[in-house]
């Protein structure tokens, strides 16, 4: 059972959606929609992030692989099945299946946390590599080229289950990716009401202490990863349908702009990054169209800034400043009262 805290979020997260879904595509042009489902997809991919980091304290730096797997993993899946039906689920399992191997070997091995972001960091950047090195028609699994540099352009649309012949348009494409974001923040939400979820927060804040306890502090974070991993992969599915596959998912920006995301929107929550990959999307999008700076520069401009003025984030410093300005406005009516009844 999910507690009233946990309850109302998620009412108002589905009703969000759904105008979402209906409001947005009667509204917006076909460009602007498909920016749009992009956009939703990087907010399942900082979504993900957000479980792992700022509730399960595993700060990854390679959450680029598993987005990039779940992207891949979809693209070959379709091109053999000829279908998204089946590509879907594989988009999801493949990469947590990887995260479950590697998790495996650091948690259970004992890696430090630093030991585990370099780690990370330098798997993202091997798949990357490989990914770049795959031109030619000796690189393919099944029917699927996977292109080298070019990536994959021939990546399948999302059509209707069990019916190729029915591609999805872009107003129910975007549906689909705002019902995949609705679910997994409520699936988020979920998992932290429970005793597990509490688990999790309690071998971030001190894992020594959550083991003198009786959690396993190794099967806990290697779980929550995996967790994160297949959402990120589902995200890069999402992604692909939208765009196509190249091994710019793998890349260094796309590993590092997860972390600005979650440390801007608010490390500690979910919502938060999911704001802030929209708005520095736009505001990147924005910026590239006009030429005026750099959109890698004023994303590190934007982080310093965020660190600087609002360190726990813009999410938390306004959830505080609207926290504070009701306790005065509420003090001031005491103090009022208190004097009407005094005279």
């Amino acid at each position: 059972m999910m507690t009233t805290s946990t309850k109302w979020p998620c009412v108002a997260a589905i009703g969000v959606g759904l105008a979402a879904a209906l409001l947005v595509p009667q509204m917006a042009e076909t460009h602007t929609l498909l920016n749009a489902t992009i956009y939703t997809s990087l907010a399942i991919y900082a979504l993900s992030m957000a479980l792992i980091w700022g509730y399960g304290g595993i700060l990854c730096f390679g959450q680029a692989a598993f987005f990039g797997l779940g992207a891949y993993a979809y693209a070959v899946a379709g091109i053999n099945f000829g279908d998204s039906t089946f590509a879907l689920p594989a988009a999801v399992l493949v990469p947590a299946l990887f995260a479950a191997v590697l998790g495996y070997f650091v948690f259970y091995g004992r890696l430090t946390d630093v030991y585990f972001s370099v780690i990370t960091l330098t798997v993202t950047l091997i798949l990357y590599k490989l990914a770049n090195s795959t031109a030619g028609e000796a690189y393919r699994i099944g029917e699927a080229r996977l292109g080298g540099f070019n990536g994959m352009p021939d990546t399948p649309p999302l059509n209707l289950p069990f019916d190729p012949a029915q591609p999805l348009t872009p107003a129910q494409g975007f549906a689909v990716t705002i019902a995949a974001l609705v679910a997994c923040y409520v699936l988020c939400k979920w998992i932290l009401s429970t005793p597990y979820g509490r688990a999790i927060v309690a071998v971030r804040e001190n894992e020594v202490r959550a083991e003198l306890l009786g959690h396993d502090a190794r099967f806990i974070k290697l779980t929550v990863f995996v967790i994160g991993a297949a959402i990120a992969g589902l995200s890069g599915m999402l992604f692909a349908t939208s765009v196509f596959v190249s091994p710019t998912v793998f890349s260094l920006a796309n590993a590092a702009q997860v972390l600005i995301w979650v440390v801007v929107g608010g490390i500690g929550t979910l919502v938060g990054p999911i704001l802030a990959c929209g708005l520095l999307q736009a505001l990147s999008a924005y910026l590239g169209k006009i030429g005026f700076i750099d959109p890698a520069v004023m994303l590190g401009l934007v982080l310093i800034g965020s660190v600087l003025l609002a360190p726990k984030g813009l999410l938390p410093m306004a959830c505080g400043g609207f926290t504070q300005a009701k306790r005065r406005l509420r003090n001031a009516r005491s103090a009022g009262l208190e004097r009407s009844h005094a005279s």
